[in-house]
């Protein structure tokens, strides 16, 4: 079944209502009617695996956020040790709200999009991922952490983070390899093909952004410290943003078909979209041959690959913008979090537009667009948790989970931009700030009160997901 057919008019109250399946329908594959009695068990307990193992790398992200927050909040930063603790906090929050959430979440949509095949390469490179995520998370514990707090994918320089990130990164990269092999959308001209177009354009971005990993590092420049990692995850991570709003897009058409509203825009009109939307990744290995990392003619052709490139998504989110009126009455959690993370997405585009020099617009910006991808795959993780056995999604804190977590975000970075306006630094805490005015310690005091709401969120997420996990469906 596609997501559309467990989806009724208003409130979400059973998984399997019988709805009409015509061509309307954006289906995952896995999620199908069984033709020939084709097994596709192999493809949803993967998909199983990596969403769980998204929700518990938001557990821990969650846990990290509150420290971060209590780091930048005035007059109680005070308490707690702020260098070298904000900077290894900061790190595997990041990396692990961003990297492992946003491709444990792109490997269940792999592994429902994709066929039987290579079944013992995905499980690889779901143990491989669970593996190096857990030595990661400990990685604080193990000895100095030496934080870089680089873009994209900040490190700590030590072994047990370095061989965490790396067996990650390989169980991610199997996940990728079988996707371009199992995922192959088989046509263009309906509804369920522009599902399939999405997900597998989304993994060429992610397959490139992993080759450029492996490009800068085998070619890296002879740097040191922040400025090699700088060099290192620039282009690959840069890349990688096409894979997560490419996906984002796709969560965005299959949120609006459980409602019930599916885009009613020609399927040849869409698969386009989604191959126009993924068609700067291409340029990738262009960059790499011409600007070899660490240059300057490097860092600026991904800048600008980045600023133009994304522009292309504009007539997806037009058209996604456009069915909203038809869901405005709908109560249900996938409507909550698919106009949340629009309006995120959106106010993180806005912001892109008023940078100037480096302050905490920056990460206001990356913010309003990185959490804009998170609440699409919240709202998705809601509506597939039924179809992949586990209990339905319904409740009053469900449904307002999503405006909760937006929300917070919302306050949050709108408290950046305000303090960055007044020149408040990026990636520094507590006297470190250098907060002189009454207007930047305003805006940092928003930034403290909206990280806490949205934390607020994020723990309704996990413990709405954990019910609906303990209450596993039984044949």
């Amino acid at each position: 079944m596609g997501l559309s057919a467990y989806t009724p008019a208003l409130v979400d109250k059973t998984p399997y209502p019988n709805l009409d399946m015509s061509n309307q329908t954006y289906t995952l594959n896995a999620l199908r009617p069984s033709v020939n009695h084709q097994d596709t068990s192999s493809s949803l307990r993967l998909a199983r695996a990596w969403l769980l193992l998204g929700i518990a790398a938001l557990i821990g992200a969650g846990l990290l956020a509150i420290l971060l927050v209590v780091a930048r909040t005035p007059g109680v930063n005070e308490l707690i040790p702020i260098k070298d603790f904000f900077r290894a906090a900061l790190i595997v929050h990041v990396d692990l709200s961003v990297l492992i959430w946003f491709m444990a979440f792109g490997g269940a949509l792999w592994s429902l999009a994709g066929n039987e095949k290579l079944t013992g390469l995905g499980w690889g490179g779901v143990w491989l991922a669970v593996t190096g995520t857990t030595l990661m998370v400990v990685s604080p514990f193990c000895g100095d952490p030496q934080p870089l707090l680089n873009n994209y994918i900040p490190i700590l320089q030590q072994p047990v983070f370095f061989t965490g990130l790396v067996i990650a990164g390989g169980g991610f990269a199997l996940t990728l390899l079988r996707a371009l092999f199992t995922a192959v959308p088989t046509g263009w001209t309906r509804s369920s093909d522009v599902v399939a177009i999405g997900i597998y354009a989304g993994a060429v971005a992610g397959s490139l952004a992993f080759t450029g990993f492996a490009w800068s590092w085998l070619a890296r420049p002879a740097y040191e410290g922040h400025a090699l990692y700088e060099a290192v995850f620039w282009g690959g991570g840069h890349t990688l943003q096409f894979q997560h709003a490419l996906l984002m897009a796709v969560a965005w058409l299959l949120l609006l078909d459980h409602l019930g509203q599916p885009l009613r825009t020609n399927a040849r009109v869409l698969s386009l979209l989604f191959v126009a939307a993924a068609l700067p990744v291409l340029a990738m290995p262009f960059i790499y041959m011409n600007a070899p990392a660490g240059t300057p003619q490097h860092i600026a052709a991904f800048a600008k690959l980045m600023e133009h490139g994304h522009s292309l998504m504009l007539p997806l989110i037009v058209l996604v913008l456009a069915a909203l009126p038809k869901v405005r009455k709908l109560q249900s959690p996938v409507k909550s979090a698919l106009l949340s993370s629009m309006l995120l997405f959106i106010a993180g585009g806005i912001l892109a537009f008023m940078i100037r020099g480096v302050n905490v617009v920056i990460p206001a910006h990356y913010h309003g667009s990185i959490v804009g991808v998170t609440l699409a795959f919240m709202g998705l993780a809601y509506a597939l948790l039924p179809r992949l056995g586990y209990g339905i999604i319904e409740g009053r804190m469900a449904r307002w989970q999503p405006y909760v977590y937006g929300g917070g975000q919302l306050i949050h970075i709108l408290g950046l931009a305000w303090s960055g306006g007044y020149g408040v630094q990026r990636k520094v805490a507590g006297a470190e700030q250098v907060l002189l005015t009454w207007q930047q310690k305003a805006g940092m005091g928003m930034m403290g009160l909206g990280g806490l709401i949205a934390i607020i969120g994020g723990i309704m997420f996990v413990l709405v997901c954990l019910k609906a996990i303990k209450n596993k469906q039984t044949k």
